[in-house]
């Protein structure tokens, strides 16, 4: 009798693995990620320097006579620095783009990954994606994964803006991310 539970079971196994060779995906231990076993939780305070015909370039002109700009999309390769002024460190690059999705105030879509390039971050990178209501003082939105020293990562920025010139087309806006990662 036991050889046949153990013959049986031995059976099972086997056609388990049989079924499940040609799957896709498969659920894997954590202890698998080598040191990416504990998680962090990271602050980055970064100054975001956007210039409309400078660093960033609108391809697409609002689609309404409004002043919330709705329709126009913006691609953007932005200098972060580690302070206001925009001859201060440069740490990376936010690239991505935004887009006014609101009628009825300035609201942009933002799409971007802020790219490091220098010091323990670099080559790492952080996405971000969500709405960007820029009458307001404080925004926040979603980091959605990232790359590199942040694999895994999700969190939040908080971004608030520190000076903005519309004639010139010219913004500085510090961004506050908090980021658990492995």
């Amino acid at each position: 009798m036991t050889k046949l539970i153990l013959i049986l079971a031995a059976q099972i196994l086997i056609f388990a693995a049989v079924a499940s060779a040609g799957d896709l995906g498969r659920t894997m231990n954590g202890k698998h990620l080598g040191p990416y076993k504990k998680e962090k939780l990271t602050h980055l305070r970064v100054f975001w320097h956007d210039s409309v015909n400078g660093s960033s370039v609108m391809i697409q002109q609002p689609v309404l006579n409004s002043s919330s700009l709705f329709g126009a999309i913006t691609m953007m390769d932005d200098p972060l620095t580690l302070d206001v002024p925009s001859n201060s460190t440069v740490v990376g690059q936010a690239q991505g783009m935004y887009a006014a999705a609101a009628q009825g105030e300035i609201g942009f879509l933002m799409v971007m990954n802020f790219a490091f390039t220098t010091g323990k971050y670099n080559g790492s990178t952080i996405t971000i994606l969500g709405r960007n209501a820029v009458m307001s003082k404080v925004r926040e939105m979603p980091v959605v994964g990232g790359s590199g020293i942040f694999r895994f990562a999700r969190g939040y920025v908080e971004a608030c803006t520190k000076s903005f010139d519309p004639k010139a087309g010219v913004a500085i806006v510090e961004y506050n991310c908090y980021i658990l990662h492995y």
